[in-house]
């Protein structure tokens, strides 16, 4: 029996799911795991598969586009728009990837002392450079190196042996998934609106996504009420509710939880014995000033509920003013685990053997920054402050710009790099999308990019009211390219509703039922 229900016979016939039988090709779209078909990850979609395609054709000055460039606002990778490297990560991993420039006589004149210092500790502490295997968890200068990190953000005791290291924080979600899905009636909260991952792995996994939902017209607040009730609804259906993903910062939703939030999140992982998966990956990108981050485990810790609720706290290099994306670095601090558990994560993660050197040494420097008072300091300051601050006044200029738009309406950025707008489309706009077999938001985003080469996402991809239609885009462009952004928006906006008949008034936010399912 195959993963998707198909068979093969001992002479080699094979036995499709609908019974027939005949000899075909044994690889075909229908021999292939089903699982993998049925999973999506809409930021790297259909329309992003399309941008591709359009940048090929500038690049090699092919087609005739309105435009001379594609912009891409459908993902958080910073350094693709331009952002630039933090200049103190870079000189310590060029020291760890070439080590011999340590023994060269002007190296002082080349890089800062304290920069030598780190690059010295890490080689020392590292067997065989970032060219060898490490351990299956990750270095072990590494995982203490953030475990100190962690103790001192948070005021309470990190333990190394809790520190997983990872290539970004995507494969912890795998991690997860594959820990705790043993058959389809098991089943995940997550957000809705959420972020692909969580629904593309359940689908991976075999899992059901339990959806609850944020409210749009709170500032997509998390109630646990409506934790409570989803809950309760999904164990009526005769699924084994295993975990709660929570996304705090969010994505694509942009809100900052609360401290009381948090502990009441917590109480009702511990009331219900739930898994507790914080997605903690845009801790640094808080642009409002009555907000603050507080990590899940902090107030674990402060509420006495560390040892009641078995946490999995994410980071990840990819993300706050770093934007290492590709160098794929991240970790996970697992709390409450039984020790026969924590057994087997680890043998999940020895069957990848080890996540790479390069990006875990990222991740320990984003963790242990230069501090007051050594020579990198000053530097990695300015550029801290420069990324986060324009960061904030490039959310700010995209969330106004959008509310101006008829028919658009978009909640604050506290945090994160995306705004979520909700948009209020034509029945005729909806009507054709209909007619293609697609949403309506896909619709509105493809003619988005065939218009300006601005690359934003459906909100079909992430989940949302039933009825209601949204893009995800980042304000990631520079500050002199999300002016153009925002002008090349309100123009092609403008022109969609004329070509489309306009709109009426909407229904305010939050004020529709939302699908059960999580997305269209």
């Amino acid at each position: 029996m195959t993963s998707s229900g198909a068979t093969f016979t001992s002479n080699g016939t094979y036995c499709s799911m609908d019974g027939k039988v005949g000899r075909r090709a044994p690889l075909s779209i229908d021999t292939i795991n089903r699982r993998v078909i049925e999973s999506e990850y809409a930021v790297r979609g259909e329309i992003v598969q399309l941008a591709q395609k359009i940048a090929r054709d500038l690049e090699e000055g092919k087609g005739n586009y309105p435009f001379d460039k594609v912009v891409w606002c459908n993902i958080g990778n910073p350094q693709i728009l331009g952002q630039k490297p933090i200049t103190y990560f870079r000189q310590v991993l060029a020291l760890c990837e070439c080590p011999q420039l340590l023994s060269h006589p002007n190296i002082r004149d080349l890089f800062p002392e304290d920069v030598i210092n780190r690059a010295q500790l890490l080689i020392k502490a590292i067997p065989g450079g970032l060219g060898a295997y490490s351990d299956s968890a990750g270095a072990l200068i590494i995982r203490q190196l953030v475990a100190a990190a962690i103790s001192a953000r948070d005021g309470f005791p990190s333990d190394p042996e809790n520190i997983y290291m990872t290539d970004g924080a995507s494969p912890a979600v795998h991690y997860m998934m594959d820990l705790l899905l043993r058959e389809p009636s098991d089943g995940i909260m997550v957000p809705i609106p959420q972020y692909p991952l969580y629904s593309a792995t359940l689908t991976l996994y075999g899992g059901t996504l339990v959806p609850y939902h944020l409210n749009e017209a709170a500032g997509w607040a998390l109630d646990v009420a409506n934790l409570r009730e989803r809950l309760s609804e999904a164990r009526a259906k005769g699924l084994c509710v295993r975990a709660l993903v929570v996304i705090n910062p969010g994505n694509p939703t942009g809100q900052c939880l609360s401290y009381d939030n948090i502990r009441d999140i917590l109480a009702f992982c511990r009331d219900e014995q739930l898994v507790l998966i914080a997605d903690e990956v845009y801790q640094a990108n808080i642009y409002v000033e009555d907000k603050e981050f507080f990590s899940f485990k902090r107030v674990a810790c402060s509420e006495g509920l560390l040892s009641a609720v078995p946490l999995v706290s994410l980071h990840s290099i990819s993300k706050g003013f770093i934007g290492e994306c590709g160098r794929r670095g991240g970790y996970m601090e697992v709390t409450g685990f039984p020790e026969a558990v924590k057994d087997q994560i680890l043998k999940l993660a020895s069957i990848n053997l080890c996540p790479n050197l390069s990006g875990q040494i990222c991740c320990a420097l984003m963790m242990n920054p230069p501090q007051e008072g050594e020579a990198s300091y000053p530097l990695y300051c300015e550029e801290r402050n420069a990324i986060l601050g324009s960061l904030k006044r490039r959310a700010e200029l995209l969330v106004g710009a959008l509310n101006r738009l008829q028919g658009v309406s978009c909640n604050a950025a506290e945090g994160a790099l995306y705004a979520f707008p909700r948009v209020t489309l034509p029945d005729a706009a909806v009507r054709a999308a209909q007619q293609l077999g697609k949403q309506p938001d896909w619709l509105y985003c493809r003619e988005l990019l065939a218009a300006t080469g601005i690359v934003v996402v459906p909100g079909s991809g992430f989940g949302q009211a039933d009825g209601t239609y949204h893009f995800r885009t980042t304000f990631l462009p520079s500050e002199e390219d999300i002016g153009h952004v925002v002008e090349a928006l309100g123009k092609f906006h403008a022109a969609f509703l004329a070509k489309y008949g306009g709109v009426i008034a909407a229904a305010p936010a939050g004020a529709v039922e939302v699908e059960e399912n999580g997305t269209h």
